[in-house]
């Protein structure tokens, strides 16, 4: 007996020659996916009453909120939509369509880490392509921050003081990280 009684789930005679008084296959289903969400409802509460018998009233609640979803499941209808789905071609298809994209998608990530190039390595090559600023007038590409090349260098004096030299120090530590970054495109 069905817990929800609606004309989804009332039982229809079937006109043809292969009806015996049976209910349809998607019927059947959805009456034995509730017979089973209600047994384990039913055990479930069960095993709750005893736990609570033996005095752990916390976990007994807890066992009973858990117990009470799948009659819960049953009553909003989500069983049903569960078992119309599984039991129809077309939904099947679809998995089959989307598992399908899945392994189309999958060899192309395959395909193209066997190439020997990465995503990550392509779009660093771009940008570095990119990156090389040329002033419009210039001959000669710009140097980057790093490197003071030039006349405007060579007029600059070169006299610090030993703490400012000391303290200019750990900055050329980070050439080495900023080459580093550079190679990896970042």
């Amino acid at each position: 007996m069905s817990l929800r009684w609606t004309t989804a789930v009332a039982p229809t005679a079937v006109a043809g020659a292969g009806w015996k008084g049976r209910v349809p296959l998607r019927l059947e289903a959805l009456m034995l996916a509730e017979t089973i969400c209600s047994a384990v409802s039913a055990a479930g509460l069960g095993i709750a009453a005893v736990t609570a018998y033996r005095k752990r009233f916390l976990t007994a609640t807890r066992i009973a909120a858990y117990s009470l979803v799948p009659v819960g499941l049953v009553l909003t209808g989500v069983v049903e939509w569960v078992a119309g789905i599984a039991f129809k071609p077309s939904v099947w298809l679809g998995f089959g369509v989307l598992g399908l994209s899945w392994l189309l998608f999958m060899t192309t990530r395959a395909i193209e880490r066997r190439s020997g190039t990465t995503r990550a390595e392509r779009k660093a090559a771009r940008a570095a392509g990119r990156n090389e600023a040329v002033a419009p007038a210039a001959s000669a590409p710009s140097l980057g921050a790093g490197g003071a090349a030039g006349p405007a260098a060579a007029a600059k004096p070169k006299a610090r003081s030993g703490k400012k030299q000391e303290a200019a120090a750990p900055g050329d530590d980070f050439s080495d990280i900023e080459a580093i970054l550079k190679k990896h495109g970042i």
